[in-house]
Parts: structure tokens; sequence; C-alpha cells
């Protein structure tokens, strides 16, 4: 207070300086432009005495004696045109007009003197010198500075002097009332920290009584008021920490919103499914933070829920995340929180993810439907066999028992020829669907030929060029079946993302582990042309669920590719760009496959991953 006091009257007597000097400043300036005018009157009269009677060594001497002045710095004479002729120190041949000098020129009129500002504090009178309505010339004064500053001094002085008295006694005064006040509210300032700073039970309390005045019953009173307050916080910590723990805890979003749909407070799960950080949401609205059509919806509930006074339950709301475009689904439900009975102050929002369900649901419906499409073409498969086993009998008997001639035998032959085709095309659809259990050596050659003649059609139709590169002799020991599946998957997708006119590579080549050199194997190579993925698709790609194929993709393919590698010990590679700044676009997937003669059968794996 002392000090504040004290700076108080500071500022204050700074302020009546600041005006007293002002003021003096004005009035010291105005003297300055009256005697200026007067001294360059004056001078000018001198000047054209001297000049009619033709005594140019009168005008030297004026000159000096107007210089000679404690307040003028400089006088001098100058002719029409503006050339020095006299100065009062120095050489005339050595000054010469300023610009601003020049520029007052064309504004002299007879018997009139003028002041101008020269600049950094100087002022300069003028006037001219006529004889017979002739100019003959002008006259300069500047003032001197220090003379001006001078007049201040004593102002200054005294407005200090006076300052640091009235400052010294007003300290001490408050000095002496100060004891009298300060000391029990610095009790009061105490007990006032302790109660912030620790608990009531601390000892610091009740507080000693030290006088008996006001001050001694407002210490009484706060006495009384730390008692009730520390029989109000047992039982409201004990109820805070209560809701504490489950906010905290909760396996489920929880929030709290005002009437304009603010976050007030938010738990860490909530924070998570939003993908904003839990401080960010507090103060914000749902607007700012949420996808529109989702946060228009949930603030339609939560204003719902502010008029109504009722809860609304089991609001399913669905949105992308901004990413990875991976769909989400929430599950909403928003209750009232009052703290008056007749008056809603927030509305809680509870929030269950049941994004991974629906998912499952989605993927379930859909595995659903590819089961029983490849039971049903596996029966379609099987019952084909039949009839077309007798076609290909009766192929035989005409082509070798008929004696037929040309071109009926040409005719027989390309019925055999397509007869093989149909089973081929059956033995690969039954291939897919009953997968061996137990690894074998196989040929990949063979392999990937069989299953590139699936999809040939297809490729045909799209113009899609395939590039095979793989030596007929390179075999692998693993499960023919499964790593038919992942190639499938791989050729599949390169189909779905290159354009007409596309290239597609699948490459196979004895390898190393490019991790544990010293392993060999087979290393297959799935290369596109296509529309390439960006890196927030190809972060995700081997995650169940996920697909870019929105309604025809199950999200399932690169997953389940995923297992199979990992089961058969293999490593997966994938480089991938899309086009930009020119660059063409693409995909390659790299796999190594261990030639491992170890590997179990997958009854065996299967038990021992329950295991």
């Amino acid at each position: 207070m002392l000090a504040g006091l004290v700076l108080l009257e500071a500022l204050s007597i700074l302020l009546f300086a600041l005006l007293l000097v002002s003021k003096q400043a004005r009035d010291i300036h105005e003297r300055t432009d009256q005697r200026l005018q007067h001294q360059a009157v004056a001078l000018a009269l001198q000047v054209r005495e001297a000049l009619l009677e033709n005594q140019p060594g009168w005008v030297s001497y004026s000159v000096r004696i107007a210089g000679e002045s404690p307040n003028v710095a400089l006088a001098k004479v100058t002719d029409p045109e503006g050339n020095v002729l006299f100065v009062s120190k120095g050489d005339a041949d050595l000054v010469t007009l300023l610009p601003v000098e020049r520029a007052a020129m064309p504004l002299l009129r007879e018997n009139q003197a003028r002041v101008f500002a020269l600049g950094q504090g100087r002022w300069e009178g003028t006037a001219p010198i006529y004889t017979d309505g002739t100019l003959r010339g002008m006259v300069w004064v500047e003032n001197d500075r220090a003379w001006d500053t001078e007049q201040l001094q004593p102002i200054v002085r005294g407005t200090f002097i006076f300052g640091v008295i009235w400052i010294a006694a007003s300290a001490l005064l408050v000095m002496l009332m100060a004891r009298a006040i300060s000391r029990p509210l610095a009790v009061l300032h105490r007990g006032t920290r302790a109660l912030m700073d620790s608990p009531v039970e601390g000892g610091n309390f009740p507080l000693p009584v030290t006088v008996h005045n006001e001050f001694g019953d407002l210490i009484e009173a706060f006495n009384r008021m730390v008692a009730s307050i520390d029989e109000q916080r047992t039982g409201l910590n004990d109820t805070l920490s209560l809701l504490d723990s489950m906010l905290a805890n909760a396996p489920i979003g929880l929030a709290f919103l005002d009437s304009s749909s603010r976050f007030v407070r938010v738990n860490q799960v909530f924070a998570g499914m939003t993908g904003i950080s839990l401080s960010r949401h507090l103060g914000r609205t749902l607007a700012e933070l949420l996808p529109d059509p989702v946060a228009q919806e949930l603030e339609d509930a939560v204003q719902g829920v502010f008029a109504a006074g009722e809860p609304e339950r089991n609001l399913e709301l669905s949105g992308q995340q901004a990413d990875s475009k991976r769909p989400w689904t929430w599950l909403v439900s928003a209750y009232p929180v009052r703290t008056m009975p007749n008056q809603v102050r927030w509305v809680g929002v509870i929030v269950l993810d049941a994004s991974e369900r629906k998912r499952a649901e989605e993927a379930l419906r859909r595995t659903e439907k590819l089961a029983a499409a490849g039971r049903l073409a596996a029966s379609i498969a099987h019952e084909i066999n039949n009839p077309l086993e007798a076609i290909t009998n009766l192929l035989f008997l005409l082509r070798n028992y008929c004696g037929l001639e040309q071109p009926a035998m040409g005719y027989v032959e390309m019925a055999e020829h397509e007869a093989r085709r149909i089973t081929e095309i059956t033995q690969q659809t039954l291939r897919f669907y009953r997968q061996s259990t137990l690894p074998a050596r196989t040929t990949m050659a063979e392999l990937l030929d069989s299953l590139l003649s699936l999809y040939q059609v297809r490729l045909n139709t799209l113009g899609i060029q395939v590039v095979r590169d793989y030596d007929p002799a390179i075999s692998l020991f693993c499960f023919a079946g499964e790593v038919r599946q992942v190639m499938a998957n791989l050729v599949g997708n390169a189909i779905d993302a290159t354009a007409g006119g596309g290239r597609i590579l699948v490459r196979a080549r004895r390898s190393r582990n490019w991790k544990y050199p010293e392993q060999e194997g087979v290393r297959l190579t799935v290369a596109d042309t296509g529309s390439g993925m960006g890196p927030g698709v190809r972060e995700h790609i081997f995650e169940a669920f996920f697909t870019t194929k929105s309604v025809t993709g199950t999200g399932l393919g690169l997953w389940v590719s995923h297992e199979i590698i990992a089961k058969h010990h293999g490593l997966v590679h994938v480089k991938s760009r899309t086009t930009a700044g020119g660059r063409p676009s693409g995909t390659v997937f790299e796999i190594f496959f261990p030639d491992n003669q170890n590997l179990a059968p997958q009854g065996a794996q299967t038990a021992a991953a329950k295991a």
C-alpha cells in the first residue's frame, strides 16, 4: 500500500510537472515568437537607415549588436536573391540559406515579419528591407535554444524539490497509520493463504485475535467461516473424488456442454474419439470441433434436452476420419444435469464407439455372401464335371473311331480344346475352395499361371498388359492354396487400381531374407501402373475392415494376406505413390517367403495359436 501511494503521488506530481512545464514552454514559445518578430523588424529598420544614409559599415555593426543578444544564436542579412552579405558570427562567405529559409522568402511582405521553424527546436524570424518601395534584402534572426531551456530549469527544480518533500511526508503519515491496520490484515492474509494451500486441520486455525476492534471481529467471523467450510469440504471432497474417478476411468466417451453447445468438460476417451487433444475441447463449440452433419445432429439433440429437460437415447451418428477417410459410428445418449430442481445447467453426453461392431457386422454379412458364393461355385463346378466328362469321352470317340475328315476333325479338336479349358476353370475353382491342410513343395510357375488364367478374360477386357517374369524351375515349400490366395488378392487389387492400357508385372525370383541374409526363399513381386496410394491410406492397408472400395470391398483381403505371410514367417514391403509433379503413379508389393521345410501343418498351427 505504501509503495502504491508513493507511486500514485509520484505520478500525480509528474503529471502536474508535465502540465506546468508544457504551459511554461508554450509561454516561452509565444514570447520567443514575439521577440523574434520584434528583433527582425528592429534590425530591418536599422539596416534600412544605414542604406538610406549610404553607410554599409553601420549594417555590419547593427548585425553584430543583434547577435550579441543572449537569446540570439545568429543574425544575418541577405540580398533579395538570398545571398548572405553580413553575419553576426563567422564568415559571410561560408554561410548559405537553408531550403526552408528560401521557401519563406516569397512569403515576405513590406513592414511584416515572419517566424518559422528550422527544425530540432530552432526558430528564426525574418523581415524584408524596403527603401522607396524597392526590396533591398532581408534580415534573419535565429533564437538561442539554450536560453529557452534555461528559462524552464528553475520550474523543473522547484517541482522536483516539492515532490520529494510531499512524498516523504505522505509516506511517513501512511507508515504511522499502517501499523494499526496492517498487523490484523497480515493475520487474515496468512490465514487465507493457509486455507488455500492446505487442509483446515493443518494446525493453522483458528487464527489468533490480537486486537479488539472491527478487525478483531472480522478475524472471529473468519474463524467461524473456516469451521463451516471444513464441515462441507469433507463431504464434497469424497463426492468429487468419486466423480473424477468415474469420468477418468470410464471406458466410454463422456462430455458436458452448456446452453451454447460449448464443451465444459470431457474425458480422455471422448478426446481420443474426436482425435483432438483434451485441452482444446474446453470452451469450444460442437461446430468448431466436429464435422458439420455430425455437429448439427448432436447440437440439435443437446438443445432438445435443454428445452424439454428429458434425456435422449441411442442416437446413431456416422462420419469419416479426416486423415484416412475411415468411417466411424457413434451411439450417443444425452441427459440433463441440474444444479437446481427446475434448471438444466449442463447436458451430459455419453458416446459409445460402435465403429468396430458396425464394420464387423458389415464384414460378416459380406463374408457370408462370399462363403455362400464360394460354396455355390464349388457345387456348380462339381456338377459341371459330370456332363463335361461325358462330352470329353464323346469327343474322344468322334476323333478316334468315326473316321472324320477335314474340316470336321478340326472342329472336334477345337471342341476338345475348349472342353479342356472348362475343365481347368472348374479345377481352379475347386482348388480355391478346397485348401490343402498340409504344406508341400509347389512350383511357382504353375501356381502363378493357373492364377493369371482366372483373370485373363478380365485383363483382356480392360486392355491391361501382364508381364510374367519367373523361372519355371522355381519351387517353394508352402501352403499352396494360401500363397495362391495372397497372390490372387494382390493381382485383383492391381487390376482394380489400373486403368485400361496399364501394365501389371508378376515376378518370382530366388532370393534371401532382406533382414536375415542367411535365410533363403522366394521373393514374389506384384507391380502395377495404377492410381497408387497416399501415405494416409498406405498406413492402414493391412488393418482389418479397412477398404477404399466402399461398397465392393470387405477390408479383409490384405488383412488375411498379411496373416498368411506372418504364418509363413515371411516379410512384405510396399512402395506406392500417386501422380504428382508429372511423375507416374503405381504400387509395388514385394513378399519374401522363406523356403522352410519345417513349416507346420495348418492344424498344428491352429492348435499352437489357441494355446
